[in-house]
């Protein structure tokens, strides 16, 4: 795994407050119907697990870090939390209805991890995929990817046997959030969370200067960060 990918952890509290929830019109579409058993693989600090487990739905959360997981332990002390990956999930064969991995399935070695989610999926389960995605149609937006040195790119979504189909749908909305947040958010990227501290507090300085001057954003307390959620999901052939 990248160290990109490994570094969420030292900063959990900020990703916590920072990342966005889900929409529920998402989860409408990504969940199966009927009350399955859903395994949230790179759940992180559990920003996806507990609008599950709010469905009362039977939910088991898998991360590789140690942070992440104390987050989440924390929110949701009923909610059983094992450290895992993709490649090595923690959870006996046909355990599970539906795997679902939110804002993390890029970083998995897929070759690997398409058997390992079908392994531990009961037949005909499903597996899903979400991200939200800034959406850079808007101007204050676009510029925030440019100060981040990283434009939101869709995502793919190739699977493969033994999986059919991967069926996408995508939903809008907004989140609002105010500067402390939008700050978090920021510091909780990957790319920021490896850069040295002065090139990390430049980078927040710029941050805070288009908050302060952009017109769109000046003089408010709080924002809407318009979002696209990008779902994809595939059931089990066999």
């Amino acid at each position: 795994m990248s160290e990109h990918a490994t570094s969420f952890g030292s900063v959990s509290g900020r990703y916590e407050r920072g990342r966005p929830p889900y929409p529920e019109a998402a989860l409408n579409w990504l969940l199966p119907a009927g009350a399955p058993r859903i395994l949230d693989l790179g759940a992180g600090t559990g920003k996806l697990t507990r609008q599950i487990a709010a469905r009362g739905l039977p939910v088991t959360a898998v991360d590789p870090s140690d942070g992440m997981l104390a987050q989440l332990r924390h929110v949701l002390p009923g909610v059983p939390a094992l450290q895992g990956t993709a490649e090595d999930i923690p959870l006996p064969a046909g355990s599970v209805d539906a795997v679902v991995c939110a804002q993390a399935w890029h970083w998995v070695d897929v070759a690997r991890a398409v058997p390992e989610t079908a392994r531990v999926l009961a037949p005909g389960g499903t597996l899903g995929l979400i991200w939200n995605l800034r959406d850079e149609t808007t101007g204050w937006v676009r510029r925030l990817g440019e100060i981040l040195r990283s434009p939101e790119q869709p995502r793919r979504t190739e699977l493969g046997a033994p999986y059919g189909p991967v069926e996408h749908h995508s939903v809008r909305w907004t989140h609002r959030l105010d500067l402390d947040r939008l700050l978090d958010l920021v510091a909780s990227r990957s790319y920021v969370i490896l850069l040295s501290d002065d090139d990390r507090a430049g980078l927040l300085d710029e941050v805070r200067h288009l908050a302060a001057t952009h017109p769109d954003l000046a003089g408010r307390d709080t924002f809407e960060l318009p979002y696209v959620t990008q779902c994809a999901r595939a059931s089990l052939l066999r």
